[in-house]
């Protein structure tokens, strides 16, 4: 224990983390690799450190046999017995010293290679086996260099790698800032950093929330989901396992100051808080939010696609910046959203519905085409490629145009059209009944409210010369009327010079008589 070596190899091994005697071993391996360089024998050699002396000692190690095949490996028994006398038996081994300080710069050299290599190879699956299990952990560290755009972070007495694919677009770093990041991946490789960090996984926005929100951390409210778009947006679904806790108002905070603490970690990431359900529906419906939907329809529950209809102004907040807000809420609850404001909707009701009544009318013209005798499927085929398939384009067709169209005689043509005609004229009925409805309530409306020059006739005399001598004359009349004034006061009234005056004056004092 004294001796340098020895020292040395013990200070090595606490500045690695790793055991002395995985140092020991490479320095055994070295030494033979270099052995056999040099010797560049067929012999089997063998290496043993001594903790002693500190020296690496080098044998020739020979088998016993009774009859010796290869001289370089194996030894006869009466050589054996001669050496060491009746100990010796077949099948032992002897091991024969060999010189090594004979071995030179090259294999010193070659030597310390495999040192390093070794030594490393054993610091790295100590760093793995010491991280493995660690994925999904938030841990922190220290900017040390930049390469490539990848960050190297000091973490303790090992390096790792934040890749630029797993930073934020709205973060930047400089050499020496502190970091907390989530361990992503641990790798056996052997170049390059083994441990790989992330600033955009979900996993970082859930750790956080463990750490800021007790509730979660002792699993009150559990999270069920999160998705993140890094820098701009992110989603989480969280549940309450007591009904007296609310899980979104726990991990809010009072005045959001949980949530708020969590967003300057992520440098001032949007942050969305829903309550999950094992409704899908309902889901779909909180995960849309901040914007309000008006309702929800499975389109194929086998597909997981789903409709959602909101207010017209609710359209873009709905779908949100270049999509995000759909295709987070899409992430999270792994159904398809197809997003429509209520005019589209109205508009594609309409048009279904315009689709049936077209569809009607053809079957109603084919129904009548196929009556006429001699009309046969492929005239009707002909038909359809013409685009002749409605009763007022074939009605509006010559009669010897459609025969030419049909091949057929001008009678079948004529009959066609007869045909034609008997669906144009079943349809007017219809149409004639909806005018007669629409007309009957225009002239209702113009009776409900009469032209101005008859309900206010112009009279002679100062009347005429005052255009505003109408307005009081019938805001007279009105109050007369409420007034209740009986029928013998009228004649009274247009006895005076200015018989416009008169019913406002009775009206004035109306209320007087009344009382």
């Amino acid at each position: 224990m004294n001796n340098p070596l020895q020292q040395t190899i013990e200070a090595l091994a606490k500045e690695k983390g790793i055991e002395p005697d995985v140092i020991i071993t490479a320095i055994e391996d070295a030494v033979l690799t270099a052995s056999r360089k040099y010797y560049k024998t067929d012999e089997n050699l063998r290496t043993k450190f001594n903790p002693e002396t500190g020296q690496v000692e080098l044998f020739a190690v020979r088998q016993i046999v009774e009859e010796v095949a290869d001289a370089e490996k194996e030894i006869s028994l009466a050589e054996a017995q001669e050496l060491y006398g009746d100990e010796a038996e077949v099948d032992m081994e002897i091991e024969f010293p060999k010189p090594t300080d004979v071995l030179g710069r090259i294999a010193a050299q070659t030597a310390k290679q495999v040192i390093f290599q070794k030594v490393r190879e054993a610091e790295r699956e100590n760093i793995y086996a010491e991280y493995s299990d660690r994925v999904g952990e938030v841990v922190n560290g220290l900017v040390k260099r930049f390469e490539s755009g990848d960050i190297i972070v000091e973490m303790g007495r090992i390096e790792v790698l934040l890749p630029r694919k797993e930073q934020s677009r709205a973060e930047n770093y400089t050499a020496g800032d502190r970091i907390r990041a989530v361990i992503k991946g641990v790798n056996r490789s052997t170049k390059g950093p083994q441990i790989v960090l992330s600033r955009t996984d979900p996993a970082l926005l859930i750790k956080l929330f463990e750490q800021e929100v007790p509730e979660i951390y002792d699993a009150t409210v559990q999270i069920r989901g999160a998705v993140r778009e890094a820098g701009d947006r992110a989603k989480v679904a969280v549940f309450s396992r007591e009904r007296d806790v609310d899980p979104v108002g726990a991990c809010v905070g009072m005045k959001g100051t949980r949530v708020q603490s969590i967003i300057r970690e992520l440098r001032g990431e949007k942050i969305d808080i829903v309550e999950w359900s094992d409704d899908p529906v309902t889901l779909v419906t909180n995960a849309i939010s901040p914007a309000r939907v008006q309702r929800v329809g499975i389109v194929d529950e086998a597909e997981r696609v789903m409709e959602v209809v909101v207010e017209d102004r609710q359209l873009s907040l709905a779908i949100g910046k270049k999509g995000q807000n759909v295709r987070l809420a899409a992430k999270l609850t792994g159904w398809k959203i197809d997003i429509k404001s209520e005019e589209e909707k109205r508009r594609e009701v309409e048009a279904q519905f315009e689709g049936f009544d077209a569809e009607r009318a053809q079957a109603d013209v084919a129904a009548a085409l196929f009556a006429v005798e001699g009309f046969g499927e492929g005239m009707w085929r002909t038909l359809l490629d013409s685009s002749l398939h409605t009763a007022e384009r074939l009605t509006d067709l010559p009669a010897h145009e459609l025969a030419q169209i049909l091949g057929a005689d001008d009678a079948l043509a004529a009959a066609v059209q007869e045909a034609a005609k008997g669906v144009v004229a079943a349809s007017q009925p219809a149409v004639a009944l909806d005018a007669l409805f629409a007309s009957t309530g225009d002239e209702e409306t113009a009776e409900a409210t009469p032209d101005a020059p008859d309900a206010m006739p112009v009279e002679s005399g100062e009347a005429a010369a005052d255009g505003d001598a109408t307005v009081p004359e019938a805001v007279g009349e009105v109050a007369d009327a409420n007034a209740g004034t009986d029928t013998k006061d009228a004649p009274a009234a247009s006895e005076g010079t200015g018989t416009e005056k008169a019913p406002v004056a009775e009206a004035a004092g109306a209320p007087e008589r009344a009382e």
